[in-house]
């Protein structure tokens, strides 16, 4: 069984590789001097005679070699651990680092329950591969061809046994492991399938109670972990079946060069010592056979992984959406759309044709328009989740492809309709914004109306928040990313409609927070509420991925175009 990208990944750490090849083949030198020795040990004591003290190099080389073995087994078995760890770190960060740069537009396609699956069991999978299988598939080389440079000179037709009845053990592992490679497979498919709708009814819970619907996923569940216990199983079954046929084929393997032995033994073919050692030799010759069945169905599961794991690392990127100029220093940002379009993969229709429109310097634009029509697309674009198809977005005249991703992101704070707040405290959550003082967050949390909350918490700014912390209102989360904003100090405001599904008075509290943060400051604001987009500077109405219109509040009601008809929908009188 072997795995190329897998091979391609351990020979990245070709120290701990050349070690571990290097303990194995001693691990295979060790066992022949300590089969000679303790052969050649018996002969002396119990037909030639000797004494403690004529034998005593032998016992204490005897004992050296035991010790030496052992500490030969522990150096493989550590070696293996070690790559092992060094490949899972280095795929993880590998994986990390491809899912950001495909970012949420390109990666949105992928199944969180079955990343989250990936990136923790399949990558923990992959330690039997390299701490158990690779090591023993060394000895499994090593060994028995060190038993047969030395068995052969002294006995032909017992190496020659060897040499046939070994490659039927290897025949049979690949025979069987091709059964084992497709149920291992359709192990790990079921696996992340079960993962991803578990992860999506937890997720759904209170919506599955509200209809009534929890019951009916639970035996959902309940299905697929019937069928993750069969697959399972199937897979046991197959390796309690390998194991029964690798021990037989040993055994009767063994028991041919016994019977070969033991008659030239009889018959003065081959004296009692070279007998004995052949003898002690031939369970170590297919010992390593054996061992390398047992690891081999952990080897085939972590293959499977693999094969998950470099499909997705496999998946091209998407073309940069920024270049190596630094931005022009400056306090105040300018971003021009020019021409812009831009199609999602695997969608025919495109999501913006032509897109032109500028964002003024401290002015505040509204993005308005029906669902669908592009809204998102344009926020994706300006924070560099995708880089448009045509056109150009330019920031203080100079091309947004062109820029440092780190100076155009310092100088843009984004505010999602529905922000997220990490495992941590309060304080982490705000340091998420940038770098400060303690006295600039606090600041930071005043200007966003979230000082007074977050001192009533039972930690104040060291309450834990997020998964598995407590549970804040969408008010207080929307007011803590407010606050984030704030300590950001960024020029340029990215806002999604932070004040929808509030109630009026939160609404009116959080509200003030980002007229505060506005204030002065480069604002896009994607609006879903149209109440809010009436004091705007500019108002961009886009429908069907096309600017159809752009203007105030009443010039645009006075056209009775698109944005007419929007707010009359709103207000219930279109």
């Amino acid at each position: 069984m072997f795995h190329r990208d897998l091979w391609q990944e351990g020979k990245k750490q070709s120290r701990l590789l050349t070690l571990l090849t290097g303990a194995g083949v001693a691990a295979g030198g060790l066992a022949v001097a300590q089969a000679y020795a303790f052969a050649y040990l018996v002969d002396g004591v119990f037909l030639q005679g000797g004494g403690i003290s004529e034998l005593a190099p032998w016992i204490y080389g005897l004992a050296a070699l035991m010790v030496a073995r052992a500490a030969v087994v522990c150096l493989l078995e550590a070696a293996g651990s070690r790559l092992a760890l060094a490949v899972k770190i280095g795929l993880r960060r590998r994986l990390l680092a491809h899912l950001a740069a495909l970012g949420p537009v390109h990666g949105g396609a992928e199944r969180t329950g079955e990343l989250a699956n990936l990136l923790s069991e399949g990558l923990e999978s992959l330690d039997a591969f390299f701490a158990r299988y690779l090591p023993q598939l060394v000895v499994a080389v090593a060994v028995p061809l060190l038993v047969l440079a030395v068995v052969a000179p002294i006995d032909g037709t017992a190496a020659l046994i060897m040499l046939v009845t070994a490659p039927l053990i290897p025949v049979m592992m690949v025979l069987i492991g091709r059964w084992a490679g497709e149920l291992h497979k359709n192990r790990w498919r079921v696996l992340s399938r079960l993962s991803t709708h578990f992860l999506d009814v937890l997720k759904g819970l209170a919506t599955l109670k509200l209809f009534g619907r929890s019951r009916e996923q639970t035996e959902i569940i309940f299905t697929y972990s019937e069928e993750f216990r069969r697959t399972t199983m199937g897979v046991l079954r197959v390796a309690f079946l390998s194991a029964l046929t690798l021990e037989l084929l040993s055994t009767i393997s063994v028991a041919l060069v016994a019977v070969t032995v033991g008659l030239k033994l009889l018959y003065a073919g081959i004296g009692f010592a070279e007998a004995f050692f052949i003898l002690l030799l031939a369970p170590e010759f297919y010992l390593p056979f054996r061992l390398l069945g047992s690891h081999f169905h952990a080897g085939a599961a972590a293959i499977a992984a693999a094969e998950r794991i470099f499909a997705l690392l496999a998946q091209p990127l998407p073309a940069s959406a920024f270049g190596t100029l630094p931005l022009a220093a400056g306090e105040e940002v300018t971003v021009e759309l020019a021409g812009v379009a831009f199609s999602y993969p695997g969608r025919s229709q495109p999501a913006l044709r032509d897109v032109s429109f500028t964002i003024p310097a401290g002015k505040r634009v509204a993005l308005v328009g029906p669902s669908g029509a592009g809204k998102t697309t344009v926020v994706n674009l300006l924070l560099g989740f995708a880089a448009p198809s045509r056109g150009m977005i330019r920031v203080n005249g100079q091309e947004l492809g062109r820029i440092r991703r780190e100076d155009w992101l310092r100088r843009v704070a984004y505010i999602p309709q529905f922000p997220h707040l990490f495992a941590g405290t309060v304080a982490d959550n705000i340091r998420q914004g940038g770098e400060g003082t303690l006295a600039e967050m606090a600041t930071a949390a005043v200007a966003a109306e979230a000082h007074a909350f977050i001192s009533r918490l039972p930690q104040g700014y060291d309450t834990p928040i997020g998964e598995g912390g407590l549970a804040l209102s969408g008010g207080e989360a929307q007011r803590i990313a407010i606050a984030r904003a704030f300590f950001r100090q960024a020029p340029l405001v990215v806002l999604d409609e932070a004040t929808s599904g509030l109630d009026p008075r939160t609404e009116k509290t959080v509200q003030a927070g980002l007229d505060r943060l506005l204030a002065g400051r480069t604002a896009l604001v994607v609006a879903h509420r149209l109440t809010t987009v009436y004091q705007a500077d500019l108002i961009i109405v886009l429908d069907e991925g096309r600017v159809v219109e752009q203007g105030r509040h009443d010039d645009l009601m006075a056209r009775q175009g698109v944005y007419s008809r929007l707010v009359g929908a709103y207000r219930g009188t279109a």
